[in-house]
């Protein structure tokens, strides 16, 4: 779990790592902003799709590892104490058909019989 700090427009997201590379960070999340909107969705049982991005790498300023600061608890934390729910399950992006800078094989097309 990660927080990314973006620029141009300035932005943060909070989320799970899906890639990462040279071109830039897949992420499974959802903006900072809306964090306790979230907690209050999971908690009253409402369903929650992740956002799946991409960021350019030129757009990253800073990726943080969502850790405890001292005695303030990590986002992670925070999430798991409110919901009682692990926060990779709900950002996790698999079994939801998108697949992410190459992270899952695409289904093999059937081969047409040279004619």
């Amino acid at each position: 779990m990660v927080v990314v700090t973006l620029g141009n427009p300035r932005d943060k997201f909070w989320g799970m790592v899906l890639a990462l590379g040279a071109e830039g960070l897949s992420l499974s999340g959802i903006e900072l902003a809306s964090f306790e909107d979230l907690i209050l969705m999971v908690k009253d049982g409402d369903a929650v799709t992740p956002a799946v991005v991409f960021f350019p790498m030129h757009r990253i300023e800073r990726i943080e590892l969502d850790l405890p600061d001292g005695n303030l608890p990590s986002l992670s934390q925070r999430f798991s104490a409110q919901t009682g729910i692990d926060p990779a399950t709900t950002l996790s992006a698999r079994g939801n058909g998108i697949v992410v800078l190459g992270t899952a094989k695409s289904p093999e097309r059937p081969r047409r019989n040279p004619a």
